[in-house]
């Protein structure tokens, strides 16, 4: 079974920053792409920024210069740093992961989320 766990979300006014991270847990051979999304209700889930094994990022337009998406690999740990923050970007964010664990003692290829963590703007 594999769990990803969030934090770091919470209520910042305009202009601030705030720090989510996700871990990954339960017997991982790899992870391929992480990634960070968010959602508002009763709309679409949308990408907010990926990375690769290998470090490679790709961010949507409306947060590029502004969030730094980051990997700790021995740690199986996404992380999403967010400054100036809009309170367009008031959303559920929510981590995902690719890769392969072990299931029933079988190497299994995953793609998990986790739960989400409200992030509020204020303005």
């Amino acid at each position: 079974q594999v769990q990803l766990v969030e934090s770091g979300g919470g209520l910042v006014q305009a202009g601030g920053s705030l720090r989510l991270s996700c871990a990954v847990s339960g017997s991982i051979f790899m992870i391929n792409a992480m990634g960070w999304y968010r959602q508002a209700p009763g709309k679409q889930r949308e990408l907010v920024a990926t990375i690769t094994s290998g470090g490679t990022t790709n961010y949507a337009d409306s947060v590029k210069g502004r969030f730094t998406i980051s990997r700790d690999n021995a740690k199986n740990t996404v992380y999403l740093q967010m400054n100036s923050l809009k309170p367009e970007d008031t959303f559920v964010y929510y981590c995902n992961a690719d890769g392969r664990a072990l299931f029933s003692e079988r190497p299994l290829d995953f793609s998990s989320w986790g739960q989400g963590t409200q992030v509020t703007v204020s303005s």
